[in-house]
């Protein structure tokens, strides 16, 4: 009988410690005390999650309904539930402290028994049988158990251990089967395989069932399970761009010469399109990054391909640039970006698409199923009868101008449990992909990026024109006929080489750059070839290139107190423009940020701001405006939620502007100078006709 206390005491030593092999040991000791089946439950919930990935089920639990079941269940009032929270800063600690003296001192409750109970909670309907549920499970906890079994619903259980160190300790538990007789297998070579099946599977309970029995090499793809996105590594100008990307090139034709992967020669170069080669990476580890051979790169350029009708954006020499058309001398190490390979960089909701002949389903960066937010996306692609998965970015798209609509417009569709038909009709949602993870039954994250563009592009040619109806037969009411949108709805993204012989590589990426800005779309980036996909790493291989807008100077009227161990401190700043013109609401909310200062500077400003308090509304305070900081954004949209009339998307602070005094920061008529300067600033949210 394998008791939740050992796990609740386990999580409680693994908070206790910052080092990360010890973490590692812990887990591993513990892992090896249990039977198999247990051990898949522990490890499961151990990296936070009650559920594998490939399941869709959902405790449905929140805060309300947690704050209920600890009052009812230890007496705490609503201040009581507050002041604990506050000292502790997480309801699985705060609750433990106020179920102190009313809870069960003897532990019972085995982790058979936490899996029942959560498969019961996630499986009620409604709030009044979840709460039932839970306060029948938290009634039999000690305060301790209490403790996790909470952390464990809201997903932060606050050990400091992610799924990755959780695969590591798989791997240290289970170095062989117990019942192997022989050498021991390299300690790296069992991680590589547990992680490599924990990606496959998507579920850590049948990776320590394999790991136990020796069969990790059995892992084979399950779909419906996102898989770690492949992450860009941001630049600021073209000079930046082009040393990291050689420094990328160089790393990479060191390492050549010693690895070997399917889909590469001896020597690391990758295979071009047409070389009639494409190996099934499921065969190859997982994480290689190919060489370069620039001679076949020269030699052999990747021929174009013709593009999605619908998105064929212009490439650079296409469009007029402010820039001096004169040869240029090359940089000496320009020479890399003959091994790139240019795409917009989309200002949307990234996303990973899922299809086989029986279901379709679209997940975020958070891993987070998107499929209820665009049930026009999953009716479109539910016409594609090939299993695949593609990643690519949501836009909300106007098809008469075949341009992206703006990313607040997009906004208005996510979160909602029912999108509406005239959201529907009026937000249209489009995916544009520029990437092949698996297609068939392969898996091509260890194919260079030529090869997986090369079968992306025979995808899209294939199946993009099938993607044109969003009408299911429960659907039909929801448009007229003659407005029912009949665009694609899956796009390819474009790719273009620098090959122009009059300019420099620094000239081409700066054209590249203001003709993505003049399609309204936020940079540009750049990918090696070469590149194979690297699920959750940010590398020098992929580079975004995306400058920041003005900044601006504003003052801080409102704080509020943070979250964990920012539970204590004033460390999420409310703040606001001038506005002259209006005399008798000078100052204008804009916006809020929470990240930028140093754990000394926020401690600071809470003493100051403590003391500046014009009023105290418990987790929210308005404060004198006395406070000026710099903040940067990534652009500026119009919003009906602040007073100013406008929002920052992705605010942050990049510094206390102690020499700067109200009276001069920044007024909302710079505001507006920057949001009109925004080649991507939303006209309307109406579709032209």
């Amino acid at each position: 009988m394998s008791l939740f206390l050992h796990l609740a005491e386990l999580c409680d030593a693994l908070a206790a410690t910052t080092k990360k092999l010890e973490k590692r040991a812990f887990i591993a000791d513990y892992l090896r005390t249990l039977p198999v089946p247990d051990a898949a439950r522990a490890a499961l919930w151990l990296s936070g999650t009650p559920f594998p990935e490939t399941e869709a089920r959902v405790l449905n639990i929140g805060g309300s309904l947690l704050s209920k079941a600890v009052a009812e269940l230890s007496g705490a009032s609503q201040a009581d539930l507050s002041a604990a929270y506050r000292r502790h800063g997480d309801f699985g600690s705060a609750a433990a402290d106020l179920l102190y003296g009313h809870a069960p001192t003897t532990a019972t409750i085995t982790l058979v028994d936490v899996e029942s109970a959560l498969a019961s909670i996630a499986e009620a309907r409604g709030p009044a049988p979840k709460l039932r549920l839970l306060l029948d499970l938290l009634a039999r906890a000690t305060p301790d158990e209490a403790k996790y079994l909470i952390k464990l619903a809201t997903g932060d259980m606050r050990t400091g251990v992610k799924q990755s160190l959780v695969e590591e300790a798989i791997a240290e538990a289970y170095p062989v089967p117990a019942d192997q007789v022989g050498p021991s297998v390299p300690r790296q070579e069992v991680l590589e395989s547990v992680r490599r099946a924990s990606m496959l599977l998507g579920s850590l309970p049948e990776v320590v069932a394999l790991a136990a029995a020796g069969r990790l090499d059995h892992a084979r793809m399950k779909l419906f399970h996102p898989i770690g996105f492949m992450l860009a590594s941001p630049v600021q100008s073209t000079e930046e761009a082009i040393a990291r990307f050689t420094e990328e090139i160089k790393s990479e034709q060191a390492a050549a010469p010693a690895t070997s992967v399917s889909g590469h020669d001896s020597m690391g170069a990758p295979d071009l399109p047409g070389s009639g080669r494409s190996g099934n990476a499921q065969s190859s580890p997982v994480g290689f990054v190919s060489g370069h051979d620039f001679s076949r790169a020269v030699k052999r350029p990747e021929k174009k391909r013709a593009l999605a009708p619908e998105y064929r954006s212009p490439g650079p020499e296409e469009t007029p640039s402010p820039l001096d058309n004169s040869p240029t001398e090359e940089p000496q190490n320009a020479s890399a970006l003959v091994a790139a390979q240019l795409e917009d960089k989309f200002d949307g909701i990234r996303a990973q698409l899922h299809i086989d002949s029986n279901r379709v389903a679209l997940y975020s960066r958070n891993r987070d199923d998107l499929s209820q937010s665009f049930p026009d996306l999953v009716t479109a692609f539910s016409t594609i009868a090939e299993p695949a998965i593609l990643d690519g970015e949501i836009l909300a798209w106007n098809p008469a101008t075949q341009r992206a609509l703006s990313f607040s417009t997009l906004a208005q569709r996510l979160g909602r449990k029912r999108v509406p038909p005239e959201m529907l009709r009026d937000i249209p949602a489009v995916l544009v992909v520029f990437d092949l993870l698996y297609r068939g039954d392969s898996l091509l994250l260890n194919e260079p990026l030529s090869e997986r563009r090369r079968q992306l592009e025979d995808f899209a040619k294939r199946w993009s024109p099938t993607t044109t109806s969003t009408q299911s037969r429960s659907q039909s009411h929801l448009f007229d006929a003659h407005r029912e949108p009949t665009f694609s709805r899956l796009i390819l993204a474009n790719a273009t080489r620098l090959d122009s012989p009059r300019l420099s590589a620094s000239a081409q990426l700066d054209q590249a750059y203001l003709a993505a800005r003049a399609r309204g779309n936020e940079g540009v980036m750049i990918k090696s070839l070469a590149s194979t996909y690297q699920p959750g790493r940010r590398g020098l291989a992929w580079l975004k290139l995306k400058r920041e807008l003005a900044t601006l100077d504003v003052v801080v009227t409102g704080v509020e107190y943070g979250n964990g161990r920012r539970a204590h401190v004033l460390s999420d700043y409310t703040f606001a423009i001038r506005d002259p013109d209006d005399p008798e609401q000078t100052l204008k909310n804009i916006g809020k940020a929470y990240s930028g200062l140093t754990d000394q500077e926020i401690a600071d400003m809470t003493a100051f701001f403590k003391a500046h308090t014009l009023a105290d509304n418990g987790h929210f305070r308005t404060v004198e405006p006395l406070i000026v900081l710099e903040v940067a954004f990534n652009n500026v949209m119009r919003s009906t939620r602040h007073a100013s009339g406008f929002a920052l998307r992705f605010p942050r602070i990049l510094r206390i502007r102690q020499d700067k005094p109200v009276a001069e920061i920044d007024t909302l008529r710079r505001v507006e100078e920057i949001y009109n300067s925004q080649p991507d600033k939303p006209i309307d949210t109406e579709l032209s006709s």
